[in-house]
């Protein structure tokens, strides 16, 4: 399947998590003297840096039972160590250009803030109902992207004891070739140990085979073409999969197979407009308002 078109606001997660990461790091290297401070027991030191037992309590409170704060507690004290060091190694050994870092954080920093910007205006403008003829249409215009990658099925599945009174009935309704669902689903309530009777959603094929004798079969594509109705034995089990219907690996699958899929695509592209709707209405403003100047 080709690459899907994603949002690229979604690019500026890295810039976040990078942003967070430093903010994170520079913070543990400073703390704010409290007029409690002088109550609040040092847990670790590390040269001029202290953990305080309140900054335990915080992590640990959401713990259920002592042993686990005391668990977390621990770890917690380990990993602060730990970073202790790398930034006191980092600032020792490393070579690096103060003002490029500052430069460098207040990207990351504008970047973050951008993003919560944009994320709030589409949050607020976003129509999130697409339409079946949305789907279609792009279903009909993109029908390459979809290429199945895996064996998709239509099928009855019921996975019920070996020996017992109902493998004949179920045996039989599933060879007759008429509609019974009902009667199946009446025994596969009662009797079966796993069944999958949802005859109008498209899955997996392996999804479905996967605890089965048939999930190690040399040649799926054959097992499927020459039966309709596929029966499995194990030590303790039969299992019956009718297959109603079925699309190969490098073959188009039905709309209702990726319709979600589709859905999620025509969202990110509106959010996509909206983030440039939004850029473009700034920028128009402030050449409106004569905001800026560019300098030959």
């Amino acid at each position: 399947m080709k690459k899907k078109e994603y949002l690229k606001l979604s690019k500026n997660k890295s810039f976040v998590f990078l942003a967070l990461t430093l903010f994170w790091v520079s913070c543990d290297s400073f703390r704010f003297k409290k007029e409690d401070d002088q109550e609040d027991t040092v847990v670790a030191e590390l040269g001029e840096q202290k953990l305080y037992e309140s900054e335990l309590v915080a992590i640990t409170a959401n713990s259920t039972t002592p042993p686990d704060s005391a668990d977390l507690a621990e770890r917690y004290i380990q990993s602060w160590i730990k970073k202790q060091l790398m930034i006191r190694a980092a600032g020792n050994e490393g070579n690096y250009n103060e003002a490029e870092l500052n430069r460098k954080l207040l990207d990351y920093k504008y970047a973050l803030i951008v993003y919560e910007f944009e994320k709030s205006y589409i949050d607020q403008h976003l129509d999130e109902k697409v339409s079946d003829a949305e789907i279609k249409q792009y279903y009909d215009s993109n029908r390459d992207n979809f290429i199945l990658k895996e064996i998709i099925v239509r099928l009855n599945y019921v996975k019920i004891e070996k020996g017992t009174t109902q493998n004949e009935k179920i045996d039989k309704i599933l060879k007759s070739g008429e509609e019974n669902k009902q009667g199946i689903e009446e025994l596969a309530i009662k009797h079966a140990s796993n069944y999958f009777l949802e005859d109008s959603t498209w899955v997996k094929f392996d999804d479905i085979i996967i605890n089965t004798p048939l999930y190690n079969h040399p040649n799926k594509v054959q097992l499927l073409r020459q039966n309709k109705l596929i029966k499995a034995d194990d030590e303790d089990h039969t299992y019956y999969l009718k297959i109603l219907a079925y699309k190969l690996e490098d073959q188009v699958p039905p709309m209702e197979f990726v319709k979600e899929e589709i859905t999620n695509i025509i969202l990110n592209k509106r959010r996509l407009a909206l983030a440039d709707q939004l850029q473009k209405e700034i920028y128009n403003s402030a050449i409106e308002n004569k905001e800026f100047k560019i300098y030959e």
